[in-house]
């Protein structure tokens, strides 16, 4: 299998600050690959090197098989890009969005008009094509700047945090949408702080932090390697004491605010130790992507 994005031990500085430390990856082509990690890691800048907008201090960056820097104009009339924050222009309806946007690619008027009709479908917004961007709710903003990213037809479609601040309803709609692209044949990258979106998404993700690697792999197999056992998350108590008293039986326990988080391989026994305790809630749950992410780049807030 090709891959569509390479990345090989990539630096970028910003004064003494290094920002992306010898970073390196590559995406296949027809998967979806998530890049993770918290704020400030480096995700954005790491795009920003992608798409030939900064340029790396070190190391080599390959997309759609150009050279980047050197190529990026090229590769970029290959893809696609959501933005992290909807740049729609709001003097034009819906339609005129995608028609103006077309004309950046080379696409003649003709072209772009047959376009517009499958985009409206595919954003489900073919009610809204007279619109105007002000008359949409965010989740139709979020929508069409997906389908506007779409007007070139590009082999790869490059997102950063698509779904933030989308209500359940609409994150869903456009899981679907991306997942019909994925099924066409299309290889995507993306940066979310959603780990259930990358659970439910990605073929393989990347987990940075302070723009070094520190995980890749498949969910199922990072959520395996890294935690391996099931989780059992205590409310409602002072969670310093009912450590002492829970971490006997238990592989690893963490506290994270006013929760207890109990690692274990069975859970039989905690269970029956907090079982009828007032004023205590606690759920027995599979670990997930979230519980390897707080794993590996910690529990405390970052700023």
């Amino acid at each position: 299998m090709s891959n569509t994005i390479e990345f090989c031990e990539v630096e970028k500085r910003y004064g003494e600050r290094t920002v992306v430390d010898r970073l390196t990856f590559h995406v296949r082509t027809g998967e979806c690959f998530g890049l993770l990690g918290p704020n400030g890691a480096g995700k954005t800048t790491t795009l920003k090197m992608l798409l030939g907008i900064a340029e790396p201090d070190a190391g080599t960056i390959a997309l759609c098989g150009k050279a980047i820097p050197a190529h990026a104009r090229l590769a970029r009339q290959r893809t696609g890009v959501v933005p992290q924050f909807d740049n729609l222009d709001p003097d034009f309806t819906v339609s005129e969005n995608l028609l103006v946007f077309g004309r950046y690619f080379g696409l003649s008027t003709s072209k772009a008009r047959a376009m517009v009709p499958g985009l409206l479908e595919f954003a489900r917004l073919e009610h809204k094509a007279d619109a105007r961007v002000s008359e949409l709710s965010g989740g139709m903003k979020r929508r069409l700047t997906l389908a506007r990213s779409l007007i070139n037809d590009p082999d790869v479609l490059i997102m950063d945090e698509p779904t933030t601040g989308l209500d359940p309803q609409a994150r869903h709609l456009i899981w679907e949408r991306l997942r019909s692209l994925l099924a066409r044949g299309k290889t995507l990258l993306l940066t979310t702080h959603f780990m259930e979106e990358a659970e439910r998404l990605c073929d393989r993700l990347c987990i940075i932090d302070e723009g070094r690697k520190i995980a890749e792999g498949a969910p199922d197999e990072l959520i395996e390697s890294e935690i391996g056992c099931e989780v059992i998350e205590v409310y409602g108590a002072s969670p310093a004491a009912l450590r002492d008293e829970l971490t006997p039986l238990a592989a690893r326990t963490e506290i994270s605010g006013e929760t207890l988080f109990c690692y274990v391989n069975d859970a039989g026994p905690i269970n029956a130790r907090l079982e009828g305790r007032p004023g205590l809630r606690y759920l027995h749950r599979p670990a997930n992507l979230e519980d390897v992410f707080l794993r590996l780049t910690g529990r405390e807030m970052q700023d």
